[in-house]
């Protein structure tokens, strides 16, 4: 019995067997990573923090905004993990809802920072000559500027809250994004059989988007991660500083500043959610150099 008269190849469509190809082949690739200890604790970090911005609710059952005067600033125990806040609130199950507006935030200034700086590259590297040095000098502007200092005075522009906070973060991200993928572009848009497509016909849009584009992406990717992390440090810093969500509501950086009142009676308030800001991070970051050092 021949490959193409198997009874279960012959039922199953071409697309799911290709997706099962490609299940096997991430498979294969994350085998030894995951045989790896600090990878797997940095991957089960990271996914801990997504899950808790999904569903926060499957990680506490503690209402983040219950005060309870009677509780107030109690240290970490069996009930209270992360021990409690100035308002008898639980503060693990705080830092777990304030994943939403961090990650979020993140997420959004990453994407920003990713559609910006994919453009401002692609366009840059691709088209060359007067454009290309025109982009680049105004990156070199953006990148001489401290990205937390132009981050805030985005956000002293166009007001407080997680999206211009966000939106801040990410146009302060896109230069780096911009210079990463111009070099990319520059690099594969000599290599030989980028050429041979030009020479056999193909477009120039066609060229960009079959063979440039899916050839730069690794490093464009990589950066993305570690960017996620310095988006999430950013937006806390931000949010630290009174230009996040308003209260109540539960956001990492705003966690950490309400904390620092009670650095000496009650450090805990903004240590543990600092530790754990800062292990999300570090994780990520972990898990970027990886993917970096093991491309396939």
């Amino acid at each position: 019995m021949t490959a193409d008269t198997h009874p279960l190849r012959a039922a199953a469509p071409p697309a799911t067997w290709k997706r099962r190809t490609r299940l096997q082949r991430l498979g294969q690739a994350l085998a030894p990573l995951l045989a790896r200890p600090g990878f797997s604790l940095a991957l089960v970090v990271v996914l801990f923090a997504l899950l808790a911005a999904l569903a926060p609710h499957w990680l506490t059952s503690f209402d983040p905004y219950a005060t309870s005067p009677v509780d107030k600033l109690r240290a970490p125990d069996a009930v209270h993990w992360f021990g409690t806040d100035e308002l008898g609130r639980d503060l693990y199950t705080r830092v777990v809802y304030g994943a939403s507006l961090s990650v979020q935030a993140a997420l959004l200034a990453v994407g920003i920072a990713l559609a910006g700086g994919l453009s401002l590259g692609v366009l840059a590297g691709f088209a060359g000559g007067r454009l290309d040095a025109a982009l680049m000098r105004l990156v070199d502007v953006l990148l001489a500027l401290p990205g937390l200092l132009l981050a805030l005075a985005i956000v002293t522009a166009i007001g407080f809250g997680t999206v211009p906070v966000a939106i801040a973060v990410g146009v302060g991200i896109i230069p780096g994004f911009a210079r990463t993928t111009r070099g990319e572009v520059l690099r594969v848009k000599t290599l030989p059989y980028v050429e041979a497509a030009r020479l056999g016909g193909a477009s120039w849009r066609r060229t960009l988007m079959r063979h440039v584009l899916p050839n730069a992406w690794g490093p464009v990717a990589v950066l993305a991660t570690l960017d996620f992390g310095a988006a999430i440090l950013a937006t806390a810093g931000l949010s630290f500083l009174g230009f996040g969500a308003a209260p109540p509501a539960a956001e990492w950086g705003t966690l950490i500043a309400n904390g620092r009142h009670f650095l000496i009676t009650a450090p805990w308030v903004s240590l543990l959610p600092g530790l754990f800001v800062v292990a999300v991070v570090f994780s990520l970051n972990h898990l970027a150099r990886t993917f970096e050092e093991h491309p396939r």
